[in-house]
């Protein structure tokens, strides 16, 4: 079989074990899903999974790593919209809280993704995904005078708390008002930041 046909079909198993796995951990939680459970939804055997993964853990932390760049990549593409700094940053900020709120964002990334693979790489690879957009748009901010000079990874680290904070309580029992109140809450959050000039 020559090499590229051989690459195709090992990218689309793995393609394959990613989706169901991400499917399965989204519906009924990392805790209550197998490895047979998997391999019986792609019609696999275990050794292919195993071929592409070292274990379930290895598998989850390559579907929070999928989550983590999609989320990411909805907040770059909506600031990227906005016609200016402030702009690009309060509609990226809002669009990650409206990514989070959704249940598979919530049980992979939120939920699961602390508990299964510890806080300190679950933030590491926060940090790798999003965090670090958050910390260059307030370095921005802060070097265009739109917020008073100060360290800007404390800040980054308590607004990405508590946009994280948020979202895990919108994914409990609420009303839908609630997402609306938040949306509102984290407007006026961030506007509290900014340097006023009249």
């Amino acid at each position: 079989m020559p090499s590229g046909v051989r690459d195709r079909q090992r990218d689309r198993t793995r393609e394959a074990l990613l989706r169901e796995g991400r499917h399965l951990f989204a519906i009924f939680g990392y805790g209550a899903v197998s490895l047979s459970q998997i391999v019986a939804a792609t019609g696999m055997t275990k050794g292919a999974l195993y071929h592409h993964f070292d274990s379930k853990v290895d598998l989850f932390r390559a579907v929070l790593e999928q989550v983590q760049h999609e989320v990411a990549g909805r907040v770059v593409a909506a600031a990227e919209a906005g016609d200016d700094l402030w702009g690009q940053f309060t509609a990226g900020c809002q669009e990650f809280l409206a990514a989070s709120t959704a249940p598979e964002i919530q049980r992979i990334m939120l939920i699961d993704g602390p508990a299964v693979l510890g806080w300190a790489e679950w933030r590491a690879l926060d940090d790798a995904a999003s965090a670090r957009h958050l910390t260059q748009a307030l370095s921005e901010l802060i070097d265009a005078g739109l917020i008073i000079s100060q360290p800007v990874v404390p800040l980054a680290r308590l607004l990405s708390g508590a946009m994280n904070e948020a979202a895990l309580w919108l994914a409990g029992p609420t009303r839908p008002q609630d997402i609306a109140d938040t949306r509102a809450a984290l407007a006026r959050l961030l506007d509290a930041l900014r340097v006023r000039t009249h």
